[in-house]
């Protein structure tokens, strides 16, 4: 059994081997079944890749993901917001991978509220509440604040932050995509560079030097007009703010139902586990926890033999 999990932006697949994460970004035309030829197996999946603005709809991207995914695994199941499997492309499998994690993991983690944070965003799931989770949607967890939409890599820094100091000067920034959250991390030293892994704004370089140059472009300058040290400000700024979005959700949500510790999976795992008191699940999960959602969707089906 292998648990595929198929993004807006990425592809993540966890099977014997490991874990296995790629750049696929569908309003591309990424090469989705061309990907997934390299594995095999029987087939779990979870998907939030129906949202790619590709698709006039949720339903022609549920469609889409399924019939590709079909054609290379035609027994494929696929895992819903009913917390149930299905065959054909129905609207409970939209954005269903946060609720494969919170299925996987319930049992283990009664007591907590996992926090996911990914390239693209943070899922905020308080794991002792399965049943009050189940049907819903990215808009009612974007109103419960159970979606937070940001993160490491691909957020635009002009989305949270609209002005920076620059030396000791308030100064409003562009709101061009100028550079994205994987440039602030990059500089601030949260991700290596080899963690950049997704193109940056420019086209450009995932050096930290490019990352220097484009947070400078956010204020309209280059960087020898700001230095290093400005640009190095935007990173701290931007950081301060997105750090305050997702940490006043986490609290939101352990207050409201009652948890008693944080779990942290994702690409911002160990940077949020330091930062809010919690507790990296790659710790007791090892490399699967970096794509979560694939890996609990394989062992939800694995329990219930797909039903």
């Amino acid at each position: 059994m292998i648990g595929i999990d198929v993004g807006g932006a990425n592809l993540k697949v966890v099977d014997d081997a490991g874990v296995h994460i790629h750049y696929c970004p569908l309003w591309q035309g990424a090469p989705l079944a061309d990907l997934l030829r390299r594995y095999t197996g029987p087939a779990a999946v979870v998907m939030s890749g129906e949202l790619a603005d590709c698709f006039s709809s949720k339903m022609e991207g549920i469609a889409w993901i399924v019939q590709t995914v079909r054609e290379v695994f035609p027994e494929a199941l696929f895992y819903g917001t009913d917390a149930a499997f299905h065959r054909t492309p129905v609207p409970q499998l939209a954005a269903a991978n946060w609720l494969a994690s919170a299925d996987c993991l319930g049992e283990r983690f009664p007591d907590a509220v996992l926090l996911d944070v990914g390239s693209t965003t943070a899922d905020v799931v308080p794991l002792g509440r399965f049943e009050d989770l189940i049907g819903l949607t990215d808009l009612a967890r974007l109103q419960k604040r159970y979606l937070v939409y940001t993160g490491m890599l691909r957020t635009n820094v002009a989305t949270l932050l609209q002005s920076a100091t620059v030396g000791r000067v308030a100064t409003p920034v562009s709101t061009e995509y100028f550079a994205a959250s994987a440039d602030v991390h990059l500089v601030l030293g949260h991700i290596p560079e080899a963690g950049y892994a997704c193109p940056a704004p420019d086209g450009g370089g995932t050096t930290r030097a490019a990352a220097l140059r484009r947070l400078a472009r956010v204020v309209c300058a280059d960087l020898e007009e700001i230095g290093e040290e400005g640009a190095v400000q935007i990173a701290e700024q931007f950081w301060e703010v997105q750090r305050g979005l997702i940490a006043r959700a986490v609290e939101k949500v352990v207050a409201e139902s009652g948890a008693d510790r944080i779990v942290t999976a994702g690409i911002g795992a160990d940077l949020f586990a330091r930062e809010l008191g919690g507790t990296a699940l790659r710790e007791e999960l090892g490399e699967v926890a970096d794509a979560l959602p694939a890996y609990a969707v394989r062992e939800v089906a694995r329990r219930t033999g797909g039903r």
